[in-house]
């Protein structure tokens, strides 16, 4: 089984892209981890890669200093750089991104009109993401 789930922030706004061959949207960002049973606070860092219209809703919606939750694998890839050495990336590969808070505590990236306060979903592996207005939250 290959299966990860990490609640962090985005170390940067995602960077959204479509793919050439399909046309389908992928985006890209990373996420920081803190480790909870260190002694002293130390952060891990993890590429994110999530497809489809979930790629899009988390562009739109998620910046820089955004909490959210991964649900995903782990994906090794292996490649040669231009020197001709062998090199390895890894990745998180998201099947489900749920937005947990905004960056600071603050409003979201999402400051238009009243009619981007839902996003539409497809069924197919991608989920809804409901918004959530920080003064509805407790704490």
């Amino acid at each position: 089984m290959n299966q990860v789930i990490l609640i962090g922030r985005l170390t940067a706004d995602p960077e959204l892209r479509f793919a050439a061959s399909t046309g389908r949207a992928v985006t890209n960002f990373r996420l920081a981890v803190d480790r909870p049973f260190s002694k002293e606070k130390k952060t891990d860092f993890f590429r994110v890669v999530v497809w489809g219209k979930q790629a899009e809703a988390v562009a739109k919606y998620l910046r820089k200093g955004s909490q959210c939750a991964v649900n995903g694998s782990v994906q090794i890839d292996q490649y040669t750089d231009r020197d001709g050495n062998t090199r390895y990336s890894t990745d998180i590969v998201a099947n489900q991104v749920e937005f947990l808070g905004s960056a600071g505590g603050g409003s979201s990236r999402r400051e238009e009109s009243d009619s981007d306060n839902t996003y539409e979903g497809s069924n197919d592996m991608d989920s809804d993401f409901p918004l959530v207005d920080d003064e509805d939250i407790p704490f």
